[in-house]
């Protein structure tokens, strides 16, 4: 997100997405992956929950209607791209924006193919809890942040404002934003995102104010409203130095990108995970029943499938 390297370890239960086990692909291969013909596809799953939703119902439909045997496997978003380079793995589904991977892999080596828009807007932010904001409405506006600091403090924070983050391994510019800002504020992570999501439900269960880095999609904002935080307006080019950002997260298609030779030679595996295009309420609605209804993935997947033909049939290869 951008690298949600936006991402977590193992989070809700991804060892139930596949027959396998969920691997660490660091190092090692699956064995569909780039198996030249045989009817197998490796998908690359991040561990953030909207990314397994994608996998779960592309695995199923893989498996159901086109008769795919798939593996899944959990990589962070920056070491998926060289997995993918290498055929260890044949597509990632939702990527946030990696410029440099992009222009090594799909633009240099050519290694790597497009695959189109997921039909997914994501959007990273600073987050309040709406019963925090609407008793402190400027609290809205990042100039008024430290004057909150004292309220938003922790244990963890080390007697500044919590900033509450996921995993470390998200590629995040929250560091740089506060510093570059010159906030009272000290990023926690909490370690992952199913520990962060415990730690809002925590707060908001005890209507405390909490100060959060968040995304968009996700099923959480159904159970606790969150109101963003704005601060200073995105524009091109402005995150381009890491240690210099200091302007909001930019709105982003979510895309797709599938190895170079599955891409060519992929048959209707490859054609139908270029076909893939839901809508954000689709992916919440499977995130959600895996994340908080403790649906497996592949009982998420066939319960959004029946209910859903007329979407997903037209990603099938005519």
């Amino acid at each position: 997100m951008r690298s949600r390297t936006i991402a977590a370890a193992a989070a809700f239960g991804l060892l139930a997405l596949t027959g396998c086990g969920a691997a660490d692909m660091t190092k090692q291969s699956s064995p569909y992956a780039d198996a030249h013909g045989a009817k197998t596809v490796t998908l690359s799953v991040q561990s953030w929950v909207g990314a397994q939703a994608n996998a779960a119902v592309a695995q199923y439909l893989l498996k159901h209607e086109l008769g795919y045997r798939v593996d899944t496997v959990q990589i962070d978003e920056v070491p998926a791209w060289d997995a993918l380079s290498q055929g260890r793995v044949d597509a990632i589904l939702e990527d946030w924006g990696h410029p440099e991977q992009e222009q090594r892999y799909v633009e240099d080596k050519k290694t790597i193919a497009p695959g189109g828009e997921l039909g997914v807007t994501g959007h990273i932010g600073w987050f309040v809890p709406k019963y925090f904001a609407d008793t402190n409405p400027d609290v809205t506006d990042w100039k008024n942040l430290d004057k909150y600091a004292d309220r938003l403090r922790t244990a963890e924070s080390g007697g500044k404002g919590q900033l509450l983050d996921g995993s470390p391994s998200y590629v995040t510019n929250d560091k740089a934003l506060v510093k570059n800002l010159g906030l009272d504020y000290q990023v926690v992570f909490s370690g992952s995102e199913a520990a962060q999501i415990t730690q809002i439900k925590q707060f908001a269960k005890e209507k405390k104010p909490f100060l959060t880095y968040w995304y968009k999609p996700q099923w959480l904002f159904e159970q606790v409203p969150m109101t963003e935080v704005k601060l200073p307006a995105y524009e091109e080019g402005c995150d381009a130095d890491p240690e210099k950002v200091a302007c909001a997260y930019p709105h982003t298609p979510l895309r797709k990108f599938l190895n170079a030779r599955f891409a060519d030679a992929g048959g209707t595996a490859a054609e139908f995970l270029k076909n893939f295009h839901w809508t954000t309420g689709d992916q919440n609605e499977v995130a959600l029943m895996i994340a908080d209804q403790k649906l497996s993935p592949e009982q998420a997947a066939e319960r959004w499938v029946t209910r859903n033909e007329s979407t997903w049939r037209a990603w099938l290869p005519k």
